[in-house]
């Protein structure tokens, strides 16, 4: 029972007929206005208490800030998007909500002190391998993952839900491509009505427009692994969701949050050809290059708002056209991102002499 059943069964309860239109109506207005309020209201009140000493990020050597900020955001965008995808989800979804939700609790435990790779890492994957099983298991009606396609499959989602923590380094930035990458997601699966996930992916994304409130430049708030790393997990997991039940083609959210993917991706496997320490902390994303070179926050996030945006529109402009169509819009996105990040190397040698 999804979200729009539940509003039908209240409605019944109490002798009134609604038609499916206002029942789905009634349920788009929960879902858009709860998360942002709940979020913005939670953030809000966690920052201005004690428990914000708790989640404080002091600036080191690896830091794009200077001032102490408490990392409390991802708590409020949680907060604001989880049960709103448990009111609103199907079966699948709802198992992907409380995989978010262990995820957010094992990293809310490494923002208060931080926790080896060796339990964060098998807990990305645990709850990888349980979102395979949710989305792509043999009780659901589409033909699912074969053994080698759900090996990749959980190697991926593993990597969604690092890449995005990864991302999370300068004010506005992971809310703005949570912002864009989750409500193309949303539009796409209304387009296609499958209400359910429509549902889930608009309340994560109402929720990080809640934490934007806090977090565009100049940050009073950062979103913490709490978030960062459930955002991306839902990212990856909520996509491949969409790709099984036909809802959109596999290249639809890897468009709407390339410009995330493809600094990640560059950026480590130029840390892994060059021999270095990948998995330690460090400021040479490309973004974080951008900020050490010169541009302010609101600048970086501004133009990165463009980018995201721009990628977004075009995945949904891809979902109505067919192989070749999509084909030339991945590889112009191939042809940006390398023209993207030769301007910012030059940017950067020249910022340097």
């Amino acid at each position: 029972m999804d979200g729009a059943d539940r509003v039908r069964k209240c409605a019944r309860g109490h002798g009134a007929q609604l038609p499916r239109l206002a029942i789905v109506s009634i349920a788009w207005v929960v879902v858009l206005a709860a998360p942002l309020g709940v979020a913005w209201i939670v953030i809000e009140a966690l920052r201005r208490s004690r428990f914000a000493a708790a989640l404080a990020d002091v600036p080191n050597e690896r830091s794009l800030h200077a001032e102490v900020k408490p990392r409390v955001g991802g708590l409020g965008v949680m907060a604001g998007a989880l049960p709103v995808m448990a009111w609103a989800g199907d079966v699948p979804i709802v198992i992907l909500a409380v995989c978010a939700l262990a995820l957010a609790l094992v990293s809310l435990a490494d923002d208060v002190q931080s926790l080896p790779i060796t339990v964060r890492l098998p807990a990305h994957f645990a709850t990888a391998v349980f979102a395979i099983l949710a989305i792509a298991g043999p009780t659901q009606a589409h033909d699912g993952l074969n053994a080698v396609e759900a090996a990749l499959a959980i190697l991926a989602l593993a990597w969604m839900t690092n890449l995005y923590n990864f991302m999370d380094g300068s004010d506005g930035l992971a809310g703005g491509m949570a912002l864009a990458g989750f409500g193309a997601m949303a539009i796409a699966a209304a387009m296609a009505r499958q209400w359910p996930l429509a549902l889930a992916c608009a309340a994560v994304a109402s929720a990080c427009l809640g934490f934007l409130a806090h977090n565009y430049p100049p940050a009073r708030v950062f979103l913490g692994d709490a978030g960062s790393v459930p955002l991306g997990f839902l990212a990856g997991a909520l996509g491949l969701h969409g790709a099984l039940t036909q809802t959109w083609p596999l290249a639809f959210p890897i468009l709407a949050f390339s410009p995330f993917i493809a600094d990640a991706s560059v950026t480590l496997a130029r840390r892994v050809i060059r021999g270095e320490e990948f998995w330690r902390a460090h400021r040479t994303h490309y973004y974080q290059r951008l900020a050490l070179a010169g541009w302010s926050r609101r600048r970086l996030a501004l133009a990165a708002y463009a980018l995201m945006f721009a990628a977004a529109a075009s995945a949904l402009a891809s979902n109505g056209m067919g192989p070749r169509g999509q084909l030339f819009i991945i590889v112009g996105w191939v042809v940006i991102y390398a023209a993207l990040f030769i301007a910012i190397e030059r940017r950067v040698r020249q910022a340097a002499n």
